[in-house]
This record gives structure tokens, C-alpha cells and sequence, in this order.
């Protein structure tokens, strides 16, 4: 009867991160369908999904350190599902850049990533993440030997900084958003870089 419970506490707790994870997509759904874009809704769309793709990537890696330091180990479990919603939000926003904003022009697309550095910047994250989300797939993972599949996935601390550097780059003013992101970051990286120096944290690589 308790593993029962715990099944269907669990199952319950899967789809409620699951949803979690759709609202976000739901809520610019809802803003297209009622016209409340802005003046610019293809610049609302593309902030909006990279801002998504960026907070996916800092909540996937701070699941480590709160599982180990307040002892949920529930949270493991959800980590990769995260990491994929960052991909996918990832996905989102180069489709708006593409579709959207230069309605699939090759030549001007081009001209953009090497003209404009953090166009060039959050080009290399998205391209550094895909081998991520493949090899997110058990059928892959069981054909990788977990130590070279550790090594491939910490290339996930170099895709927050380009993430943060991109941010940075496309700022023209207000710097409090991606100074927050920043402080976050150095937060999570700091637990990992202190391994060793705190018994507590000994567990916090992945």
C-alpha cells in the first residue's frame, strides 16, 4: 500500500514539473491569441523564450547542490527532464530568429552570426547543447561508457557562461536582469569550485 503511495506521489509529482515546465509556452500562447505582445512581438517572442531557455539552464543546475544540501534526493529525477526543457526553450528561440525575424534569408542569417558577436556567442551554446539533449536518451546513455558521458556533460558550466555572455553582449541598458543571472551562476559554480573545502558539498559534480 505505501509503494503505492509513493508511486502515485511521485507519478503526480513527474507531471506537475512536467506541466511546470509547459507554462511558460502556455503564457506567450496566450499572449499571441490576445494581442498583448508589445509594439514588437517578434523581439517579445525572442526575449522571451531565450530568458526561458536561460532560467531552465540555471534551475537544471542548481538541482544537484539543493538535492545534496537540503537532502531532496526526489530532485534528481527531474534534472534531466529540465535540462531538456532548457534545449527545447533553447529550440524556440532560434526558431523565432530564424522564422520570425528573418523568415529563413540564409544569406542574412548568416551575415548576422558573423557580424553580431552575441548572435555568434548564443549560436555556439545552442550548438555546444545539442550533443547534451541526444545523449539525454537512456538508449544513448547505455551505449556510453559514464565516465566519457560525465565528461561530455559538464561542457553544461561552459553553456551557462556563453548563455550569461550572450545575455551580457545584448543588453543595451538595463543590466539588472543578467547581473542577477550572474549572481545565481557564480552561486552554483561556487558550491562545485568549493568541493573538497566542505564536507557537504562533496557530492555536488555530477
Amino acid at each position: 500500500m505505501q509503494t503505492m503511495q509513493r508511486f502515485s506521489r511521485g507519478k503526480a509529482l513527474w507531471w506537475l514539473v512536467f506541466s511546470g515546465g509547459l507554462l511558460p509556452l502556455l503564457f506567450l500562447i496566450v499572449q499571441a491569441l490576445f494581442g498583448t505582445l508589445g509594439f514588437n512581438p517578434v523581439e517579445t517572442i525572442n526575449r522571451f523564450t531565450g530568458d526561458w531557455a536561460f532560467r531552465f539552464l540555471l534551475i537544471a543546475l542548481a538541482v544537484t547542490p539543493l538535492r545534496v544540501q537540503l537532502k531532496w534526493t526526489w530532485l534528481g529525477r527531474f534534472r534531466r527532464m529540465l535540462g531538456l526543457y532548457a534545449f527545447f526553450y533553447m529550440l524556440l528561440h532560434l526558431a523565432s530568429f530564424i522564422v520570425l525575424d528573418h523568415f529563413f534569408d540564409v544569406g542574412a542569417l548568416w551575415q548576422e552570426i558573423l557580424q553580431r558577436p552575441f548572435i555568434t556567442v548564443g549560436a555556439v551554446a545552442i550548438l555546444l547543447t545539442i550533443p547534451l539533449a541526444v545523449t539525454s536518451l537512456r538508449s544513448v546513455q547505455r551505449k556510453m561508457k559514464a565516465a566519457n558521458w560525465k565528461r561530455l556533460h559538464k561542457t553544461v558550466y561552459l553553456i551557462n557562461a556563453l548563455a550569461l555572455s550572450h545575455f551580457f553582449m545584448m543588453v543595451k541598458a538595463d543590466y539588472l536582469k543578467p547581473q542577477i543571472y550572474t549572481v545565481i551562476l557564480v552561486v552554483l559554480l561556487g558550491v562545485r569550485i568549493m568541493k573538497g573545502r566542505l564536507p557537504a558539498l562533496h557530492h555536488l559534480w555530477r
